[in-house]
């Protein structure tokens, strides 16, 4: 490192840095150029169709963001109205360079170097002389920078003390720490989160880097593509199929204030409404109202505490969008049980699928016909066909101005219908039962047979047109077998709104649809929105809660559950929880019983089971309701600190639930707890994760502790202390 630090040099005063990059790549084969530094904005060079230019911009004191782009050619970017960061384009030394962040500004936290032969930069914090990032090339380490039309890949060097936390959505069973050799990979998919180490619903081209110094910093890349991130020994590697290198860095020092800077650019989380932190209860398989209004009764007889009921597609007419079942749903039913609901301040949230059942007798499928709103297939022309609950379906493209008037009328006309309090969108991978770059209905035009199930694809797919955005050169590591990114989604060769390639904003599904429902319930409820997506990216939280996905009914999951509500938290999704009791198989008297004790406490506490498990209400077996009342009254109690939670997230971009060392970076026992975490501040939750167990071990970092329950005095930790509890 020292070799590398002697040959850097210092940014000159307010001067915009444009680097023609040694190791940039034609897009017209693998040539290397080996081209000198430049300083000059006028600089013009023509080679092949590539220019690669490397910018930096001091933003804030604590911010500064470094774009290495192709500059002749335009590249796929992050939509502005998706995250909405201030412009750092080359168009004048002043935009680049504001006049109160020059380099040499003694309250700079962060400073840009770089080197010329070979050409890499760094990252350091002046303070302390740390290097927080240095891509220069090393050929003991990694070799230089490359970038071409399909493939980019930078390494930096990270110190083997260093502690990682983030990068994209997966289950983890290593714990919240990153694990050095190991791959992440950033495409979203409908991969159910019961499968350990591969990438699910999100995409988080975020990390949060804890050094022994215990300074913390962050890193965030602003790319949508797909992306695998490798972390091996002393180096990170991102290796992006598309896009442009655009890197934000936050200076921290602290994990707080670190959250704090990145969601400055992505955006502050949503400020929740108050009864949304109340406890929520879903199925899938409520098979008409009846069982819904006796599930309510049943709760209000336990004595459990119920907020929200929620109807599965279950609710729907064949499966069909913003209809309802006319026999076991009829809309006079559903809008009489809803009115009760209300009138005893309770609420009803029903689900959303993006795909839009292709049927002429259907208005939510022809309103979007007449509007042009559905992604079209590679040739361009007619909408891109896919199947998935309802049958043969299209998908609105979200991207498409038109689409917002066109989902909030839908919306609106739904509502008319049945007063619902919010909604969940599913399945904004987006998830598709068949694989193919293009599909047809079945030779005699008919839709999918009754006969078949499901999730089985019943339209005939070919990839036989498929180019080079369906098979790129570098295979991401999708579904840990690089299986193609077209496989059970969108085909990536589909196009969206001004020629947007479904390559390069797949990613962004779930979140432009979250945004479009957003606005949409802010016009139509006239109040502030709740929306829970499933698929997210990096500012999702903006506009949607999430939960974790199709988990199982197994104390591994249980366990999982918290390393997964620690990351979304992290990268700006506060507003998280995992189905208590466990979605897939059956639980057990026993798990549901400690689930709902840790459950109780994620921001957003929901029971959902899936239709094939066994029911699993919180008042079957008296155990768990005995639990279930002892926990959620202390979360009901709770309410007004977890309600200022939500708005101090909505304010500074805090995880409402937090890891340890959030609180207590100095103590470096917390940089590895997966077991406990924290709401807020103070308040830790430290559950039983195993079976047959009759205590938990905790730790307690330094301070007094309180028994929450009883305000009894715990254990006065000292300078840190895992102490054995009682947990009948």
């Amino acid at each position: 490192m020292e070799a590398f630090k002697q040959s850097w040099m210092l940014l000159p005063t307010r001067t915009p840095l444009v680097l023609i990059s040694n190791s940039c790549r034609s897009s017209q084969g693998g040539l290397s150029l080996s081209l000198s530094l430049s300083l000059s904005l006028s600089l013009s060079l023509s080679l092949s169709n590539l220019m690669c230019f490397c910018y930096c911009s001091y933003e804030t004191n604590d911010r500064i963001d470094v774009r290495i782009t192709d500059n002749r050619n335009k590249r796929w970017e992050v939509p502005e109205d998706l995250i909405s960061r201030k412009d750092t384009s080359a168009s004048s030394s002043s935009d680049i360079f504001p006049k109160d962040y020059q380099h040499n500004d003694p309250s700079n936290k962060l400073q840009f170097l770089y080197t010329n032969n070979p050409f890499g930069f760094a990252v350091t914090r002046p303070s302390s002389g740390e290097v927080l990032f240095n891509c220069t090339p090393s050929s003991a380490a990694f070799g230089p920078l490359v970038f071409k039309d399909q493939y980019i890949e930078l390494s930096t060097y990270m110190p083997t003390s260093a502690s990682l936390y983030g990068l994209g959505e997966s289950t983890r069973p290593d714990g919240f720490r990153l694990i050095s050799g190991h791959m992440y990979t950033l495409w979203t998919a409908d991969i159910a989160s019961i499968t350990p180490n591969m990438n699910l619903y999100g995409a988080f081209p975020f990390y949060m880097d804890v050094r022994p110094s215990r300074n913390t910093h962050g890193v965030l890349l602003l790319n949508s593509n797909g992306m695998d991130v490798v972390y091996q020994d002393e180096y990170l590697t991102y290796k992006t199929i598309g896009g442009i290198l655009d890197f934000y860095f936050f200076a921290g020092p602290s994990p707080l204030s670190v959250v704090q800077q990145y969601s400055e650019i992505v955006g502050r989380p949503a400020a929740m409404p108050y009864w949304s932190l109340g406890f929520h209860q879903s199925r899938y398989g409520y098979k008409n109202v009846s069982e819904l209004e006796d599930v309510v009764a049943k709760y209000a007889s336990a004595n459990i505490p119920l907020e929200v009921m929620w109807s599965d597609i279950d609710h729907m007419d064949t499966r069909k969008d913003f209809t309802f079942d006319p026999i076991n749903y009829p809309p006079s039913k559903v809008s009489s049980f809803v009115q009760n609901l209300h009138a005893a301040g309770q609420r009803y949230i029903l689900i959303v699928d993006p795909g839009i059942l292709v049927n002429n007798n259907y208005s939510t499928y022809t309103n979007g016909m007449e509007n042009d709103i559905f992604i079209k297939s590679s040739s361009g022309g007619s909408p891109y066909l896919a199947q998935v609950w309802p049958g043969p379906v299209y998908f609105p493209d979200f991207l498409n101005p038109n689409t917002q008037s066109y989902w909030t009328n839908e919306i609106s006309k739904f509502r008319k219908v049945a007063q619902f309090d919010g909604l969940w969108i599913d399945m904004n991978e987006a998830s598709n039962f068949c694989s193919g770059v293009t599909c047809s209905f079945l030779s005699d035009g008919s839709p999918c047979p009754r006969a078949y199930a499901p999730t089985t694809c019943c339209l005939n797919c070919s990839n036989k047109h498929g180019s080079k955005w369906d098979y790129p050169p570098y295979k991401i590591n999708n579904a840990a077998s690089q299986r193609d990114l077209g496989a059970k989604t969108i085909a990536t060769s589909a196009v969206h709104y001004d020629g947007i390639l479904e390559y390069d904003v797949h990613n962004l599904y779930g979140m432009s649809e979250a945004m479009v429902t957003n606005r949409a319930l802010q016009s139509v409820l006239k109040k502030r929105p709740f929306v829970l997506s499933r698929s997210t990216f990096v500012g999702a939280g903006k506009f949607t809660a999430h939960w974790t996905g199709d988990n199982g009914a197994t104390w591994d999951d249980l366990r999982y559950s918290i390393v997964s509500v620690l990351n979304s938290g992290l990268v700006g999704i506060p507003m998280v929880g995992a189905d208590i009791c466990g979605f897939l198989f059956d639980t057990t008297e026993e798990l549901c019983n400690r689930w709902i004790q840790l459950g109780a406490f994620y921001p957003f506490a929901r029971d959902h089971s899936d239709i094939n498990s066994k029911p699993q209400e919180l008042y079957l077996w008296p155990s768990v309701a005995h639990s279930a009342r002892k926990a959620l009254s202390l979360r009901y109690r709770l309410l007004p600190y977890l309600y200022t939670l939500v708005f101090e997230a909505h304010v500074t971009g805090a995880p409402m639930a937090r890891p340890l060392f959030f609180s207590f970076p100095n103590d470096t026992q917390t940089l590895n707890i997966n077991s406990q975490f924290l709401l807020g501040k103070g308040i830790m939750v430290s559950p039983v994760l195993v079976s047959n167990a009759t205590t938990v071990s905790a730790y307690f970092p330094q301070g007094v502790w309180y028994n929450l329950f009883d305000y009894s005095q715990l254990v006065d930790a000292g300078n840190g202390h895992t102490q054995v509890l009682s947990a009948p």
